[in-house]
């Protein structure tokens, strides 16, 4: 394996997409990491939606440049090979819900025991404290309760919306990634490991406090009610389909101006500066539709790009993998899966120039690594059977259906 993070290697114990997603990175980023299921079933994703040669879509997406280990792990010998795996690595990822883990005898404290210098993660949905802190969490709770759909409602007195992805959910992934690569360079530069605790609600508003809760960043002066700045929406219609425009700048909002023929609303005093073009957005904004419905998405692109403002077409998701930008990016690539057949996915987004990846690996089938993986932890082939047939050890390769 090649890649930023060869040579480490991570024992992922978590399941659906949080954790998953975040061992993926990792994974692809040239990480050895073992995706530890239960036998017979496995990650919950693998039985999930589209699905080809027993393979769901979503668990091929997150869960890709991984080994699959599936061991019982309220069976002693289970948690056994469990610590013998955990010995030998260099980040420990679950996300069982509080308690859990120490139920199982595998809390931080039993693992560090075994694994001195391991980086142990603990996401969870509300963190291991207060009212909600033993409650089941999924993406939509969490965007209720942080307020995320307030925000994409516009104002306090719309009816909350939900975003149409699970973005909590894909949030945490990626601040579990950043987070275990801060750790594992700690570690380097102290010799010490630690346990880091993650949690969806706080991920979440951290990540909409950068720029959506500026109402409530002066403690001494805060804003009661939170009001839509528009009652438009910036995708556009146009003769013949939709776009988006953004006009932040004088330069851009004169541009604009030029491309549609309108001298009177660059002269128009409502719109003379910034701060009066945010004071009369509706108005601003309903110009900009009222003048997009002449011409086609194409016709306003080339105008709009000749005076350098920002626009873009929508796109159907169909359309986004055919879009000359997205083709040049190289951002798509196909490969053949030897279950699943062709895939089409994404490569590593950062481009390493000092310590490329290798191309992602195909998510793995249930156990498919069993052997493979107990054999370097120095089990022996009589031993791996016994464990198999006491129930530790699940089968060299399941079916998860």
């Amino acid at each position: 394996m090649a890649g930023p993070l060869a040579g480490f290697r991570v024992v992922d114990l978590s399941t659906m997409l949080t954790g998953p997603w975040a061992t993926c990175m990792l994974g692809d980023q040239g990480a050895d990491v073992i995706k530890v299921e239960v036998p017979g079933s496995g990650d919950h994703t693998r039985a999930l939606g589209h699905r080809r040669g027993g393979l769901a879509a979503n668990f091929l997406n997150l869960n890709r440049s991984k080994r699959s280990l599936t061991l019982n792990l309220k069976h002693p010998e289970g948690r056994a090979v469990l610590e013998r795996l955990a010995a030998g690595a260099d980040v420990f990822i679950q996300n069982f819900r509080p308690g859990v883990v120490e139920r199982l005898g595998i809390a931080e404290p039993d693992i560090r025991r075994v694994a001195p210098q391991v980086v142990y993660l603990s996401i969870s949905g509300f963190g291991e404290r207060g009212p909600l802190a033993d409650r089941p969490t999924y993406d939509p709770i969490v965007q209720a309760l942080s307020g995320l759909t307030t925000i994409q409602a516009g104002s306090d007195h719309a009816k909350p919306r939900l975003i149409r992805t699970i973005l909590p959910d894909k949030l945490t992934a990626l601040a579990a990634s950043q987070a275990v690569s801060a750790a594992l360079l700690a570690r380097e530069r102290t010799g010490k490991g630690q346990h880091v605790r993650l949690s969806m609600l706080d991920t979440v508003l951290s990540f909409m406090w950068a720029s959506d809760m500026g109402g409530l960043t002066f403690a001494d002066q805060p804003v009661t009610h939170q009001e839509a700045a528009s009652f438009i929406d910036l995708i556009y219609e146009t003769r013949d389909g939709y776009m988006t425009v953004s006009t932040m700048s004088d330069k851009q909002w004169a541009g604009l101006c030029r491309a549609f023929g309108r001298p009177d609303m660059l002269e128009d005093p409502r719109f003379a500066t910034p701060d009066l073009r945010d004071r009369n957005v509706n108005e601003r904004l309903a110009l900009i539709q009222e003048g997009l419905k002449t011409r086609t998405t194409a016709e306003w692109l080339e105008a709009l790009e000749k005076e350098d403002v920002p626009c873009a077409p929508a796109l159907t998701r169909h359309e986004v993998i055919g879009h000359p930008q997205v083709l040049a990016s190289e951002i798509l690539v196909e490969h053949e899966h030897p279950v699943a057949g062709r895939l089409r996915q994404t490569r590593v987004p950062a481009r390493f120039e000092g310590t490329p990846p290798e191309a992602p690996r195909g998510a793995p089938r249930l156990g498919e690594h069993n052997d493979e993986i107990m054999a370097e932890l120095g089990y022996s082939e009589p031993e791996i059977e016994s464990l198999r047939a006491s129930g530790a050890l699940g089968g060299e390769t399941e079916s998860a259906d």
